[in-house]
């Protein structure tokens, strides 16, 4: 297989986030990887339609969550009516799951566990810290990881509300992200992605930042 066969697309869909009783605006990413037959989606996040879209005729083998903040999973139900694939969630966050919906989201997700894509693989990592079952999906294929919330440009995902720790995502961050290469694309659950190599420099002053602040 080459490089070429395997892409990844973003589609950029927006909501609300809602917990601890407040309610924000955001735009969420939502990532496709596949080829011109079968796909997953990571985070079917607000609306079902543009990503059904993106999908198109393919196969959709599994929808793959993050976490399970709703404005990251507002739109699994759907997806997984108009397609029949799986959703996969680490177990850890079905108390957040549960706010959205009434049925289990089908595959539990673990440490260590491989995800099949087209020929390539997916390896899961546990990064809590944001949420307690945040997982990345690490392709070193494309010398890529989707980070959902754990780290974006210029930092780690928010941890000042309920089920979060700052001291467990900076770990999280430490030991199964800043440890991939340096070349490494941080594809995020928002905003603009970065490297691994750009933001692993930076982890001590975020520690002392939130030390200070």
């Amino acid at each position: 297989m080459t490089k070429d066969a395997v892409r990844v697309e973003r589609v950029v869909t927006s909501g609300t986030f809602n917990l601890d009783g407040g309610s924000w605006e955001v735009d969420n990413n939502v990532w496709l990887i596949g080829d011109d037959d079968s796909c997953v989606v990571i985070d079917a996040a607000h609306d079902a339609g543009p990503i059904l879209k993106a999908v198109g005729d393919r196969k959709l083998t599994a929808v793959l969550c993050t976490h399970a903040h709703d404005d990251h999973i507002g739109a699994v139900g759907d997806v997984l009516d108009a397609t029949k694939a799986p959703a996969y969630l680490h177990p850890a966050d079905r108390m957040l799951w549960d706010k959205v919906y009434s049925v289990p989201p089908g595959h539990e997700l673990a440490d260590g566990d491989v995800v099949e894509v087209t020929g390539t693989q997916l390896s899961v990592l546990h990064t809590p810290g944001h949420s307690p079952g945040a997982c990345s999906f690490y392709l070193p294929f494309l010398d890529a990881v989707f980070t959902g919330d754990t780290l974006f440009q210029g930092g780690p995902g928010a941890t000042g509300r309920s089920f979060s720790d700052f001291p467990t995502i900076i770990e999280s961050i430490r030991t199964k992200l800043a440890t991939l290469p340096a070349r490494t694309a941080v594809l995020t659950g928002h905003g603009d992605s970065t490297t691994v190599g750009d933001e692993a420099p930076h982890i001590d002053d975020w520690v002392t930042a939130h030390d200070n602040g």
